[in-house]
């Protein structure tokens, strides 16, 4: 990948934009992990919160990250209407999600928010998720876990110039 404007960031990139500003930060590399499943067995070495992420599209191609808990469920059919979705949602393709968030399926974060300079996805926090001190989440990459505090994860999305929205979207 080549250093132009429109390269997405690197985990490098947001770690140095963390130590900007001044948010605690520590990551774990490990082998990847393309799903919760698969990322089970780190959960005695990482605690805290760990998400899981779905990047979704309502039908006037909006965007959204919702950011819950490992094993919460999400209503696929009735959560537009808390998110303020047009119509019902569906998953987003992964050609828009390397577009907006700068990482492929298998590595959706909400610390993408780094690379979605036009604020093209509303990023919204599960409200379950905000119950933890500490959230783990893919620092743009899935062989590595990034700890934050769960405030900090909050200014660090405002900080990319998005609104964190603290929502209830998870049954």
């Amino acid at each position: 990948m080549t250093d132009t404007p429109s390269s997405p960031r690197t985990d490098k990139d947001l770690f140095a934009f963390l130590d900007g500003l001044g948010i605690a930060h520590s990551t774990r590399y490990h082998a990847p992990v393309f799903t919760v499943a698969e990322s089970v067995a780190l959960r005695d070495e990482i605690p805290g919160g760990h998400t899981k992420n779905l990047f979704i599209k309502d039908k006037k191609d909006n965007y959204f990250l919702l950011t819950v808990e490992e094993h919460a469920t999400v209503d696929l059919k009735t959560v537009h209407g808390v998110i303020g979705a047009s119509g019902r949602v569906s998953f987003g393709r992964p050609e828009k999600l390397m577009d907006y968030l700068g990482v492929i399926p298998g590595a959706v974060t909400a610390l993408g928010a780094i690379n979605d300079s036009t604020a093209k996805v509303r990023i919204i926090i599960d409200e379950d998720l905000m119950a933890y001190d500490v959230i783990n989440a893919h620092p743009l990459r899935n062989d590595a876990t990034t700890s934050i505090g769960a405030r900090d994860l909050l200014r660090f999305i405002a900080a990319t110039g998005h609104e964190p929205l603290v929502l209830k979207v998870t049954a």
